[in-house]
């Protein structure tokens, strides 16, 4: 029996009373009428009525158990208005969470047939439906820890059995309701017809993907970055693709795209010209390697927020066989490959300036730039009247227009220099053909060329200064070591004697600077460890840099080998230190890190020139102001300084650049303003040779005591105060010294002497007969003769001109008395 939502609960509890009533006053009579009837004659009526509540019973014991019957008050839920919940077109059913039926609503009793059987449980309805039953039980699992559920289930047939018809879609929600919630408001839909227009809907769909995907064009789509995630069937075969097993997002254009071509797709569309469809001719490539012609309508919609959504692109197959204009197509074919291909940037340019058609390598070139855009928009402010001024004259017919460097627009140091050519007006009023060649590392090499230039330019003088000034200092402390022979140290003049000696030997120093940034200086380099020789060096650095600046010094691990000269490696590190301190007057950190650089990770640090072998790094970086823009380029050259008067020579980076391209190292640096800037010092690797052994310290020097001997000694030296003071010096320890102004005269000697000649000491640079041909006039007669060359310059500068393996000695300018005698002493081995 269907409980209706019209009867209010005071009618339905005064008519179960008057029921109970009439029960009462039927059993009373009874009662009473069996009293005065003889026991005998009452037994078989007795029997009767317990024959018949015993059926009653039992028939009420099953109807109950099949929920028939039901045991306790149906009036609807409290708050639910029977108007409404009538008029509703799902089927309502609320139990209690026994599951027993509370209220039922009229289409709950027209879905199920229920009118003349009584209202069913939701279980019920769905007996013997296997799928429909799991369904049930996972709604109710979800309603029963207090959140809704909702599921869709398949019937072969119609609930109600009244109603004919095939299998049926419905829909089961349900949901906590009543105080405490502590009944379940089921609902029950019929959304078969729903069901079969999504069908519809999908089958039409289907249709429409099977359409595409065989239609005679390509097709594909791509998100901004590249992804392709749809291609139909058609481009997949053309490209030689399983299309059923293309993921979307797993591929991308690049992998598809030939050369450049993917530039033309990636450049993003101007404000202007959203929506736009673009024809585009390039190669694609086929699984195979193959390359495939096509034409593209490239078209890229925006989104709401104005960035460039998926694209929308047709592909036209223009492989032979494909087009009915076979030499048409043959010949756009064969100009899109040259147009694409070529390492020119080439595009059209419109009257008003905007870019029209262009090629691969111009998107590439000015990739951050929309199409149509103008073309002056592309470089700075400063180049673009040029560039106007080329257009123009291009607009008006103008030939041989003169081709334009122009700097590109951006944060980049890209350059280009542009060929600007008339063509015939056209429909489009593209009138101009600009060519551009990318001059950007072209740019970079002059630059470099220029600086290597002058800082060759500017060594070569450096080297000819110093050499001169050691001459000159030669004497100067030759003279002083003269006249401190003769002077106790209480006399009056010692005093200034000594003085003049000291300051020689300070200017001497700065003439070693010079001779080392010409590359010119004496170097004794040794195989040394890099990480011992500035382990033993940090003590010295922690006193230089001073209390406010913190020494950090980080070394790798097994370092190679270099070769270098260890006291002139640890004056490259100090002199870094100390610009790096000055750079930090507030304080900061210096750090020194060295390692291992294998060849594959030169080419990571984008230096030129650098070739790529291997190297030990080292890194000297500070936390300081930084170097301005402009001092950048002179850092290196000598004299150039940016401390203040009296506080520094210039010398200083111009002897580390000197020293480390003499080793046959590179230097580089990076610097960030007020973040500091960090020199990064590469020394070629030394494959160690048998015999050799590392070194971390200088050698000894010699402890020769006994500087005098009798030998006969030839100085050959054109500057005459360095031959008077050699000479003076050596006859004062009791040489016996012949003297010659020129190497001509010193062959004249030596025949003169007869083979009495047991040692020569001679300069290097000379008029007529400079040292290394004298030494090799004099092998001739006397192939054991013994040579000491002094110079100026380094020994490395005239070791080539001389045979492979001569011997000899060297003993660089400025020397004094005691270094004089003891290369004498210690040659002639006596």
């Amino acid at each position: 029996m269907v409980e209706r939502a019209d009867r209010s609960p005071s009618a339905e509890k005064s008519s179960g009373v008057g029921r109970l009533l009439i029960a009462a006053l039927v059993i009373a009579g009874l009662s009473i009428g069996l009293a005065v009837i003889e026991p005998a004659q009452a037994q078989p009526f007795l029997i009767g009525i317990f024959a018949v509540l015993a059926v009653v019973g039992l028939v009420a014991i099953l109807a109950a158990a099949i929920g028939f019957l039901r045991v306790g008050a149906t009036a609807p839920a409290p708050g639910i208005g029977s108007e409404l919940v009538d008029v509703i077109d799902e089927g309502l059913l609320v139990t209690d969470q026994e599951g027993r039926i509370v209220y039922t609503n009229r289409a709950y009793a027209d879905l199920l047939g229920a009118e003349q059987a009584g209202p069913r449980s939701i279980e019920r309805a769905f007996a013997g439906n296997a799928d429909a039953a799991e369904a049930i039980f996972r709604v109710a699992r979800k309603v029963r820890s207090g959140a809704k559920g909702s599921e869709e289930v398949r019937s072969p047939r119609p609930l109600n059995p009244d109603v004919e018809g095939g299998p049926r879609w419905y829909r089961i929600s349900a949901r906590p309701t009543g105080e405490g919630e502590d009944r379940i408001a089921w609902r029950i839909a019929d959304i078969s017809d729903e069901r079969a227009r999504q069908e519809q809907v999908f089958q039409e769909l289907q249709h429409a993907i099977d359409y595409l995907d065989h239609a005679p064009a390509g097709f594909l789509s791509a998100e901004p970055d590249g992804t392709i995630v749809h291609m139909n069937a058609t481009l997949a075969e053309w490209l030689g693709l399983d299309l059923s097993g293309f993921d979307p997002g797993a591929l991308r254009l690049q992998e598809i795209v030939q050369g450049d071509g993917i530039a033309l797709l990636a450049t993003p569309p101007d404000a202007t010209q959203r929506n736009r469809t673009s024809i585009i001719d390039l190669d694609l490539v086929k699984r195979n390697g193959q390359n495939l012609p096509v034409r593209l309508l490239h078209k890229v919609p925006m989104t709401a927020d104005g960035a460039p959504g998926a694209t929308r692109t047709i592909v036209l197959n223009r492989s032979p066989g494909e087009d009915v204009s076979e030499a048409l197509r043959q010949a756009e074919v064969r100009f899109t490959r040259f147009f694409n291909n070529t390492p020119i940037a080439i595009a059209a340019v419109h009257r008003d300036g905007r870019i029209g058609r262009n090629n691969a390598p111009f998107a590439r070139m000015f990739e951050p730039a929309a199409p149509y855009a103008r073309l002056v928009d592309l470089v700075v402010e400063t180049d673009r009247p040029k560039l106007e001024a080329g257009l123009d004259a291009a607009a008006e017919g103008a030939g041989s227009i003169p081709p334009i460097d122009a700097k590109l627009a951006g944060e980049t140091d890209a350059s280009a220099r542009f060929f600007v050519n008339p063509v015939a007006q056209t429909d489009n009023e593209e009138i101009v053909v600009v060519n551009a060649l990318d001059i950007t590392d072209q740019r970079k090499l002059e630059q470099q060329f220029a600086q290597s230039q002058k800082m060759q330019a500017v060594g070569q003088l450096a080297g000819g200064i110093a050499h001169d000034f050691n001459n000159v200092l030669t004497a100067i402390i030759g003279f002083s070591d003269l006249l401190l022979a003769n002077h106790r140290p209480a006399d009056p003049s010692f005093q200034d004697i000594m003085n003049i000696k000291q300051n020689a030997n300070r200017a001497a120093g700065l003439v070693r600077q010079l001779l080392a940034f010409s590359r010119r200086q004496t170097l004794m380099p040794q195989v040394l460890s890099l990480g011992d020789v500035l382990s033993d060096l940090a003590i010295l650095l922690t006193r230089l840099l001073g209390e406010n600046v913190k020494l950090d010094m980080n070394h790798g691990r097994d370092l190679w080998p270099v070769k270098v000269d260890i006291n002139q490696f640890e004056q490259v590190i100090i002199n870094l230190a100390v610009n790096g301190r000055d750079a930090m007057p507030d304080g900061g950190t210096m750090t020194i890190s060295t390692r291992n650089l294998e060849a594959a990770e030169v080419a990571a640090f984008n230096y030129r020139p650098l070739p790529e072998v291997d190297y030990v790094l080292t890194e000297v970086a500070d936390t300081g102001t930084g170097i301005p823009a402009d001092v950048q380029e002179k850092i290196f050259e000598p004299f150039f300084s940016t401390k203040d008067v009296g506080k520094g020579t210039g010398l200083g980076l111009s002897t580390v650049y000197g020293i480390i391209k003499q080793t046959g190292g590179h230097i580089f640096f990076t610097t960030e303003p007020d973040k500091g800037t960090a020199f990064h010092l590469f020394l070629p690797r030394y494959e160690p040779q048998e015999g050799d052994k590392v070194a971390t310290t200088t050698e000894s020097q010699s402890g020769i005591e006994d500087l005098t001997g009798t030998a006969n000694i030839l100085l050959v030296e054109d500057e005459e105060a360095v031959r008077a003071f050699a000479a003076r010096a050596l006859t004062s320890r009791g040489y016996n010294v012949y003297e010659a102004p020129t190497g001509v005269e010193a062959l004249d000697v030596m025949e003169e002497a007869g083979g009495e000649i047991d040692l020569v000491v001679s300069d290097v640079v000379m008029p007529e007969l400079d040292g290394p041909s004298l030494l090799r006039e004099l092998r001739k007669t006397r192939p054991d003769l013994k040579i000491i060359f002094i110079s100026g310059y380094a020994e490395d500068a005239f070791r080539k001109n001389l045979p492979q393996g001569e011997e000899f000695q060297f003993l660089p300018k400025p020397f004094s008395l005691k270094q004089l005698a003891t290369a004498v002493k210690e040659t002639l081995g006596t």
